[in-house]
């Protein structure tokens, strides 16, 4: 039995048609990459961001503090698809090309899934959001890249416009929320990592001599050189 989601308004019918419109007036190539796009090529293109991430990460004078921010940003995704579950059991949505067959389907095995809400919105907001927490450049990146996943996953014809938006506060909420929480466990694990073996992970070996060579070097710049570099970059949760 369907839920009354089901049952979609009519804004949000429409602009699902129009925007899956567009996939029936473009050529089959297009349709193929916007797929293949909306489907993967986003996840991988977040997944480059996380790695460059990491490696800017490690650089920065509080760099525990920074990866652990980045730990959180899978970590985010996971808590966030688990809180999906019963929010798609309950609301039991099926898709939008199975009340409505006059959609165009650009990706097989989505007939027995649910709509509401999209996996694949929350887990690209999840990232953009815990990932402005910590490099708001690359935070912006991943938000337009987030964007976009919304807009291929109409255009592809597997999800109504309120399962984005569904996703989109599903994953900030997630994300804001339980940072506080993650963050009070993750910065003392990261600075414990930093003492072991895998400490290059956390913080990225220096450069031109040993540590006590630099900091001599930094004491002949003079004092304001030494707070000028102990400020730490631009971030919310590595501040």
């Amino acid at each position: 039995m369907s839920t009354p989601l089901a049952d979609t308004t009519n804004p949000d019918l429409g602009l699902l048609y129009a925007v899956n419109g567009l996939a029936k007036s473009s050529p089959q190539w297009l349709d193929h990459l916007v797929s293949w796009i909306g489907e993967y090529g986003i996840l991988i293109g977040l997944a480059m961001l996380g790695l460059v991430g990491w490696l800017q990460a490690r650089r920065r004078p509080d760099a525990p503090v920074a990866i652990a921010g980045l730990l959180w940003v899978p970590l985010s995704v996971a808590v966030a698809e688990l809180a999906n579950l019963p929010i798609a059991a309950i609301v039991d949505r099926p898709r939008p090309f199975v009340d409505h067959p006059g959609l165009l389907v650009l990706v097989d095995g989505k007939a027995g899934t649910h709509s509401f809400v999209s996996d694949h919105s929350t887990m690209t907001m999840a990232v953009a959001v815990s990932l402005f927490l910590v490099n708001r450049k690359l935070g912006w990146i991943a938000g337009a890249l987030a964007l976009l996943q919304g807009f291929c996953r109409m255009f592809m014809g597997v999800h109504y416009p309120t399962d984005v938006v569904g996703g989109y506060a599903l994953a900030v909420a997630v994300v804001l929320l339980l940072a506080p929480i993650a963050m009070a466990v993750l910065v003392p694990f990261c600075h414990a990592l930093g003492r072991t073996a895998v400490a290059p992970l956390i913080r990225a070996p220096e450069r031109g001599g040993t540590a006590r060579g630099s900091a001599q070097r930094g004491r002949r710049r003079g004092r304001g050189a030494v707070r000028s570099e102990e400020q730490p970059p631009e971030s919310d949760l590595a501040a």
